[in-house]
């Protein structure tokens, strides 16, 4: 019973954790000897084994980490391509404009864009692209909006500092910049 329950944990650490894990973070996480991780490693990699399981244990850079087992890969695959979001035109200057002039509000953004931004706005909040940052202080206290962590990692940006910059005798302004077609640049 109780080496079932040590099981359980360490297979609860593993899926968590969702990077390799050393024998010496498992025995620190379980609060056990480094041999009895080793006994439940081989325990668990044995019922990993069997045909009708979609995981297994793998042995990774001096650590322990689950993993689909490669027979899945095609159908996994495809529930990947299945959620991928694609963003419309008008999302991405939207995006563009509250990435470069954060905070602004819905009013400043439609100024720049031109039309009404209520139904994408909506859009990158729902995809937590962007989220509400306070209110400006001025007639009507209008919602603010900035980027999110998030937004950050779908770009594979570290900071905001990492979006382009137009030089300085370049009249273009940045989001004008990231929007243009390559070929216009």
């Amino acid at each position: 019973m109780y080496f079932d329950r040590l099981l359980g944990a360490l297979e609860a650490l593993l899926f968590a954790a969702g990077e390799p894990l050393s024998v010496g973070e498992l025995a620190g996480f379980l609060q056990i000897e480094k041999a009895q991780v080793w006994s439940l490693l081989g325990a668990l990699k044995e019922q990993y084994a069997a045909e009708c399981r979609g995981l297994m244990l793998r042995e990774v850079d001096g650590g322990f980490q689950l993993v689909t087992k490669p027979d899945f890969y095609q159908m996994l695959s495809a529930l990947c391509q299945s959620r991928e979001v694609k963003l419309t035109n008008a999302a991405l200057e939207t995006l563009a404009i509250v990435a470069f002039k954060q905070p602004v509000t819905r009013a400043e953004i439609e100024a720049i864009r031109g039309v009404k931004v209520d139904g994408v706005l909506n859009k990158l909040l729902e995809l937590e692209l962007i989220n509400e940052a306070g209110r400006k202080k001025s007639l009507g206290n209008p919602i603010l909006y900035a980027t999110t962590g998030k937004f950050l990692t779908v770009f594979g940006l570290a900071s905001l500092d990492d979006l382009p910059r137009p030089d300085a005798e370049d009249a273009v302004t940045g989001e004008q910049q990231l929007l243009m077609p390559i070929e216009q640049k």
